[in-house]
């Protein structure tokens, strides 16, 4: 059976301007497919692109080049996104890695989880913005007490679960979390990615969800994308890729991933990736839902 695709990114190229002479590509023609119901991961170092790839698919940024398509409407033609402006802004949400700088600090908590619904004249499927906040709040596991602090008054992980309410107010079918537990415990890290787990069973949202943690990564999404300076180098279900990475950059990256065993650990070789075989190839698929970057013939 197929599975139904949401959102299409096609040969999708972000570039940051830095002079007037001077241009880096952040994002260097990706292409990828989310489906509906699914956890798609993004991997990478710091700088690979993961970032800008999630504000493209958020209006955020606008792409230099390439199409993205959420339900095959061109989110980034102006006419096409005039014709659907509710469905796009109110189905997508993104959840950001610094909440304490996405909330408003001089709103309560209870105002800043319904702001999306006032701005956009949504009616709360509970009646009240108050009755929406309360259980929106307990839904991510706070309760009602908090509906009347402001973000300074909450630690990390408080201000992490309202920001999720906050796109969990507007009914959401996509979320975009970009690296929403790098900033928090350890402990709070599982809550986070259990509560984002029992969300997707229980409603079927669809989720791109970038992270550091490999282990959180592994566990939490169905499948996994490898980010190497701007291009997708790698793209397969989260199992398969773990346990064959087959381009040197995964390799190397999973190779850094700490193993629980003192002795295994001290005893372990790191890989170093040659980037002598990094070039301009394109995406095959060496296995059923498993591509990976290729040079092209005569390329180092």
């Amino acid at each position: 059976m197929n599975k139904e695709i949401l959102i299409e990114v096609k040969n999708l190229t972000h570039r940051f301007s830095l002079s007037r002479k001077i241009a880096v590509n952040a994002v260097n023609d990706v292409s990828f497919q989310i489906y509906k119901g699914e956890i798609l991961g993004l991997v990478g170092e710091s700088g690979s692109g993961k970032s800008t790839i999630a504000r493209c698919l958020m209006n955020i940024y606008t792409p230099t080049a390439g199409k993205i398509l959420y339900k095959g409407i061109n989110i980034h033609d102006p006419g096409e996104f005039r014709q659907n402006k509710k469905l796009l802004q109110t189905r997508r949400q993104i959840i950001f890695q610094d909440s304490a700088s996405s909330l408003n600090p001089r709103m309560k908590a209870a105002d800043i989880i319904t702001e999306s619904l006032k701005i956009h004249h949504i009616t709360p499927p509970r009646g009240t913005c108050q009755k929406e906040a309360a259980f929106q709040m307990q839904y991510v596991g706070l309760d009602e007490s908090f509906l009347d602090r402001y973000p300074s008054e909450l630690s990390g992980g408080q201000r992490q679960r309202i920001a999720i309410a906050r796109a969990l107010a507007m009914d959401p079918e996509f979320l975009a979390a970009d690296e929403p537990i790098a900033a928090l415990d350890v402990s709070i890290q599982a809550q986070v990615i259990n509560l984002f787990k029992h969300l997707q069973q229980e409603h079927g949202f669809t989720f791109l969800f970038i992270a550091h943690d490999l282990a959180m990564v592994e566990y939490l999404c169905d499948r996994v994308g490898v980010m190497y300076r701007g291009r997708l180098v790698e793209l397969a279900p989260a199992k398969e890729l773990f346990a064959n990475p087959v381009h040197g950059y995964t390799r190397t990256l999973l190779s850094a991933i700490p193993i629980p065993d003192p002795i295994r650990e001290r005893n372990r070789k790191l890989v170093v990736y040659d980037e002598s075989d990094f070039g301009e190839g394109e995406m095959k698929e060496i296995s059923p839902g498993h591509f990976v970057l290729k040079p092209y013939k005569g390329e180092r």
